[in-house]
């Protein structure tokens, strides 16, 4: 998704109306999100399992299967928010939803202002969980601001892409820790790409490149041979 602003939350939505997608697409892009769109239980496992997702929009009234199925199948290997579109006059399947891992719900018709302002609630509770009361770490002349989602290296601004972030700000999570290979890929590209290595070997290499002194000798981010990665910090602030 070249030109994608790393700041963009990226949104999959499983919903079977037609209509009712396009409609969350429309408002959801103006936004500024990415919207990645099923209309099964099985296409959104699909996508699931191979993008990388911030948050879902899950109708619980799919063709195919339960939404609370997906929504079980998703808490067994994602935190990230689940957000429940639900008929009027479905207030068990809200408590189920609720109590199977989704976050909230929407009821269906709903408004437009109602469904953005629970998003970004829920995108904001997203981000304190992840960055665990530490908002920016500094490594060496590096500071990374996991709340403003920049770097900067001196006085000059470090460009990254959004994958770029997204590994970044998983690494900055577990900051003096070793985090798996599988891990990363599970958490950075999604559950099917977990056996993929080479995807994580060149965004590694990356961010090296932005973040180190000497590249080939790096200080900060290395490498745990046969394990994963771990990314050494100087200094946490807490929010």
């Amino acid at each position: 998704m070249s030109g994608v602003r790393p700041d963009a939350a990226q949104i999959l939505v499983v919903e079977d109306e037609a209509a009712i997608r396009q409609l969350l697409r429309t408002t959801l892009e103006a936004e500024g999100h990415v919207v990645h769109e099923a209309a099964d239980a099985r296409e959104g496992r699909t996508l699931a399992g191979n993008r990388r997702i911030d948050l879902y929009l899950v109708d619980l009234g799919l063709p195919d299967a339960d939404g609370l199925t997906l929504i079980r199948h998703l808490r067994t290997w994602t935190q990230r928010p689940i957000l429940v579109l639900s008929a009027r006059t479905e207030e068990l399947g809200k408590v189920e939803a609720l109590d199977a891992g989704a976050d909230d719900f929407v009821t269906k018709p709903f408004g437009v202002a109602e469904l953005h302002a629970r998003l970004r609630v829920a995108l904001r509770h997203a981000r304190q969980t992840t960055l665990s009361g530490v908002s920016a770490l500094q490594l060496g002349p590096c500071r990374i601001d996991l709340t403003a989602k920049s770097v900067v290296m001196g006085n000059a601004a470090v460009r990254l892409t959004a994958t770029q972030w997204r590994l970044l700000e998983v690494l900055c999570r577990h900051a003096g820790r070793v985090v798996t290979a599988r891990q990363l890929l599970k958490e950075v590209w999604g559950p099917g790409h977990g056996d993929q290595a080479h995807y994580l070997r060149i965004y590694v290499r990356q961010l090296r490149q932005r973040l180190e002194a000497d590249p080939a000798h790096p200080v900060y981010l290395t490498t745990e041979t046969g394990v994963g990665y771990r990314l050494s910090v100087d200094a946490e602030t807490p929010d």
